[in-house]
């Protein structure tokens, strides 16, 4: 008897914490210092998880070990933390900080910091490399609102360019997400509308928070507070071309990072709402 009562607390158990992060499996609870984490990114060279907070926090980067714990505090000297908002890396080990938050559609220069050297440095101070842009079809701030889709908190970093995806936050929302190119490299510049994607209609499932595409350039992956779109197959930066599959994570929180962590495997954040969120997950694509 004592066997049997062993197994069904055990079941109910396993039942319990399916129903509580559906299908993500729960790693840590984040660090009070990471009450409003919004990009997470695992970069060549380093064997740390790298971490920040979105606008009102430090222009810190934080670089998480596999145990849960802060290893690593990176202050960024030159590097204003106005709304950082998502975190992308390349091949080379550099780290881009996306400076793009624009909850009002009002933000007329944006900014994305490229971080070199991380895995190697020793000192707890850097400086980064700033490319600045602006939307070429906004011309004013705020736009009406229904026109309010201006917002970005997600992008990636391919080849020689940024692709940044925006959150849209227009009146009356109809899930279309915009994604604009902008030269990766030092400098100011107008960010070219290549393309529109419509998620869905309902701003609690489809407003992108993240992007992240995988080490072979041949993944990309779109996060919302309870999806993926996991896209493939596209050509060149054609991305809403290629074969896109909508994956319900069953678990609704303000997820605002995702990274992949090996190939078929991705790390997700979420920001912390009074006693739920602040965790760091995994998830593996089929």
């Amino acid at each position: 008897m004592r066997l049997l009562y062993i197994l069904f607390i055990a079941i109910l158990s396993q039942q319990t914490y399916a129903q509580e992060y559906g299908k993500l499996k729960k790693l840590h609870h984040l660090s009070d210092l990471m009450i409003e984490v919004s990009g997470v990114s695992v970069i060549e060279g380093s064997n740390l998880i790298w971490m920040i907070n979105d606008s009102g926090n430090t222009n810190v980067l934080f670089g998480y070990n596999t145990n849960g714990s802060i290893e690593r505090e990176i202050v960024l000297d030159n590097a204003e933390n106005i709304d950082w908002e998502d975190l992308a890396t390349d091949a080379s080990g550099a780290l881009y900080i996306g400076n793009f938050g624009n909850n009002k559609n009002d933000r007329k220069t944006l900014s994305i910091y490229t971080v070199s050297g991380i895995s190697t440095a020793e000192d707890t101070h850097l400086e980064a490399q700033q490319t600045e842009f602006y939307f070429e079809d906004q011309k004013e701030f705020p736009p009406k609102k229904t026109e309010r889709n201006f917002d970005a908190e997600a992008f990636i970093k391919l080849g020689d360019y940024f692709y940044i995806f925006t959150k849209n936050r227009s009146k009356d929302f109809n899930g279309v997400t915009k994604v604009y190119k902008v030269p990766a490299k030092k400098g100011d510049f107008k960010a070219k509308l290549i393309a529109s994607y419509s998620t869905c209609n309902d701003p609690e499932d489809c407003f992108i928070t993240s992007a992240t595409i995988s080490k072979d350039n041949k993944t990309l992956v779109l996060l919302t507070y309870n999806k993926l779109f996991v896209i493939t197959d596209f050509k060149g930066d054609d991305f809403f071309n290629g074969i896109i599959k909508t994956i319900d994570l069953e678990h609704t929180s303000q997820k605002e990072g995702v990274t992949f962590k090996e190939d078929n495997t991705l790390y997700i954040t979420d920001e912390r709402r009074k006693k739920t969120g602040g965790n760091l997950y995994e998830f593996t694509l089929e």
